[in-house]
């Protein structure tokens, strides 16, 4: 799901089980769901961005699962797909160092099998080369110099009802707020 509100971008994903999941499905959406978790846990300002990709895949691998290497999460902000990338796999502290209002989003891919894909000719269709399931969440991250908010939250309440709506308390406040405090990601990277 994608927001857009005074002239900023939120972007966020969520993977939905429909029916009756295996114990393998369930497995995998947690495991997905821990994993973006893991790598959120480390933003803060001053972390390496490699920070993020070390935790998500360690804890895949640790899970006896990959994680997809094509894809990533990114800067956002005016656009939908700013610098910097943000991989979901790599070495600690390495990459880029974020800075306090960036904003970047953490989306990893969560593969039972191996990490290729293939993507069909609807330029939009992923599928596990070898055949099993893929999970995908993503949330909008906030660096800030405490660690990092989430943009885009769901309420509890939310949760419990199954409904979609996203950011609580009062998201356009909480949205205007953050946007208030965001600069360019690229400006707020560097190598040192």
């Amino acid at each position: 799901m994608r927001t857009h509100l005074d002239g900023f971008r939120g972007d966020t994903s969520e993977t939905f089980i429909i029916g009756e999941p295996s114990k393998e499905a369930r497995r995998l959406v947690d495991l997905a769901r821990r994993c973006r978790d893991a790598g959120i846990a480390v933003i803060r300002d001053g972390a390496r961005l490699g920070d993020i990709g070390f935790a998500i895949e360690q804890l895949a691998i640790r899970e006896g699962c990959s994680v997809v290497r094509e894809f990533g999460g990114h800067g956002i902000g005016r656009k939908m797909h700013m610098a910097p990338h943000v991989s979901h796999f790599g070495k600690r502290g390495t990459g880029l160092l974020p800075r306090a209002g960036m904003v970047i989003t953490v989306e990893p891919m969560i593969n039972l099998g191996g990490p290729e894909i293939r993507m069909l000719s609807d330029g939009w269709t992923v599928l596990t080369v070898d055949g099993p399931m893929s999970a995908q969440l993503e949330h909008t991250v906030l660096v800030n110099q405490d660690g990092h908010q989430l943009l885009t939250l769901r309420a509890r309440s939310d949760l419990e009802s199954g409904t979609d709506s996203l950011i609580s308390p009062d998201p356009p406040d909480r949205l205007r707020a953050a946007a208030r405090r965001q600069l360019v990601p690229q400006n707020l990277c560097s190598n040192a």
